[in-house]
C-alpha cells in the first residue's frame, strides 16, 4: 500500500519515526516533506499529500504539525479526503469504522510517540465497517 506522509517543522522529528515504522512494516511511503526542521508553512506539504490521497494516488495519508489542528484543516479542504485528527487509538479505530477516514492527522506536541505509532498502526489496521448507516453518511459528506 502506498501512502502519503506530511509535515511541517513542528512534526517533522515524529513525521520520520512514522516515516520509518511504515516502512519496516512494509508500506511504500511517498514523503512530501517537510524535509528539516526550518520554519515553513503546513499548508505547502500538506495540501500535496492530501492531493495524493484524493487522487488516488496514494491509499491513506498521514499529516503532523504541533497540535494537528492546522494540518486538519488542509487535509479536509481537499475533495475527497477526510481527516480525522486522533490523539488515541479508539478515535482511530472508528474513525475508519465508521467515517471511513483516509487521512490520520496527528499533533506532535499532543502525543508522544509510542502512542503515535500505536494510532497509526490501529488506524492502518481497522477497516471500514462497509455498514449501511456508516456508507450512507460517509456519501453525504461526499456530497458537499
Amino acid at each position: 500500500m502506498k501512502v502519503a506522509i506530511a509535515s511541517d517543522h513542528g512534526g517533522f522529528d515524529l513525521k520520520e519515526t512514522v516515516k520509518k515504522h511504515l516502512d519496516e512494516k512494509g508500506y511504500e511511503v511517498k514523503d512530501f516533506g517537510c524535509f528539516d526542521k526550518s520554519s515553513c508553512d503546513y499548508p505547502d506539504f500538506g495540501r500535496p499529500a492530501a492531493e495524493a490521497v484524493a487522487a488516488g494516488e496514494c491509499e491513506l495519508g498521514v499529516l503532523i504539525c504541533t497540535t494537528g489542528i492546522g494540518m486538519s484543516m488542509v487535509g479536509n479542504k481537499v475533495k475527497g479526503v477526510r481527516a480525522a485528527l486522533c490523539s488515541d487509538s479508539l478515535s482511530a479505530s472508528l474513525t475508519r469504522q465508521h467515517n471511513n477516514a483516509n487521512v490520520l492527522v496527528l499533533g506532535a506536541a499532543i502525543v508522544g510517540e509510542l502512542l503515535a505509532l500505536n494510532i497509526v498502526d490501529t488506524f492502518f489496521d481497522t477497516p471500514f465497517s462497509n455498514a449501511e448507516r456508516h456508507q450512507r453518511r460517509v456519501d453525504k459528506i461526499e456530497v458537499q
